[in-house]
């Protein structure tokens, strides 16, 4: 159309497009514009073919561009509205699944940073590290240094793998998590009310869930040990499921029970 403009600036241009079918539409709108604003002399038919066939007739053509802006006004407006509700049902759906596999997407990321991504799951006879790694919280650390070590690692020569002592200065945190579960034969979880409230220590168990789901051919490495009594409604659902399987020991108040305790966890931990 500019080269029509172009021309019409030298020459008296003239341009015959009487008996074709013209469309009215919101893609020949700019064409219908042009015709009305250029020096060009443009001959039509008084009528025109709509997005679905119909013959459109009219009498003046502006008119009929005000009637066609309007039509593509609510289309544009549609399309619009379209691409929003399309790309928040998309957003909704990404958080979604992301929030369904955040522990696993979450485990693989710290995996495959700290180096240790495997080709196969791993079978009872690797080697590892530790025998276990005690995940506990802060508030609970007396009864790790003073019963742990001693009925375990004293007592029983196994060795654990505590955060205070055995993790690496100068790595993250996460990394170190990670590292320290997949290095260790089984993860030992402290479990008080301390233990739902502190962060690490519930990124610690999810990513023993994980290491035991991606990792350990779905064995179950994880072992509770519960200090005190807590509700069944008061636990995580994850943490729940470990307790109808019977993967867990309560703290005895008794001398004769404090021998059978430590036995079970160490027949836990040969398993």
């Amino acid at each position: 159309m500019r080269m029509f403009d172009n021309i019409s600036l030298t020459s008296n241009l003239t341009i015959y497009l009487l008996n074709n079918s013209l469309q009215c539409t919101c893609k020949t709108l700019i064409f219908w514009k042009w015709v009305v604003g250029t020096r060009v002399n443009v001959f039509f038919d008084r009528r025109c073919l709509s997005e679905d066939g119909v013959v459109i007739r009219f009498q003046s053509i502006n008119k009929r561009i005000q009637e066609l802006e309007k039509e593509c006004i609510s289309y544009v407006s549609f399309i619009i509205i379209a691409s929003i509700v399309l790309m928040a049902t998309l957003i909704c759906i990404a958080v979604a699944v992301v929030h369904k596999y955040r522990w696993k997407l979450r485990y693989m990321f710290y995996l495959a940073k700290s180096k240790h991504r495997r080709q196969e799951a791993s079978t009872d006879s690797k080697h590892y590290v530790y025998d276990a790694f005690i995940s506990y919280c802060e508030h609970d650390n007396l009864f790790v240094i003073n019963d742990c070590i001693q009925n375990l690692e004293m007592d029983r020569n196994f060795k654990l793998c505590l955060h205070q002592r055995d993790f690496l200065p100068g790595e993250e945190i996460t990394t170190n998590i990670t590292n320290a579960i997949h290095e260790s034969r089984k993860t030992i979880c402290i479990v008080t009310k301390n233990f739902f409230d502190s962060y690490y220590c519930m990124f610690e168990f999810n990513m023993a869930r994980m290491e035991s789901i991606y990792s350990r051919d779905k064995r179950n490495i994880i072992f509770l040990i519960f200090l005190e009594q807590i509700l069944p409604q008061n636990m995580p659902l994850m943490l729940l499921e470990l307790v109808q399987k019977d993967s867990y020991i309560e703290y005895p108040n008794d001398e004769q029970g404090d021998i059978v305790f430590w036995e079970k966890i160490d027949e836990a931990l040969r398993q």
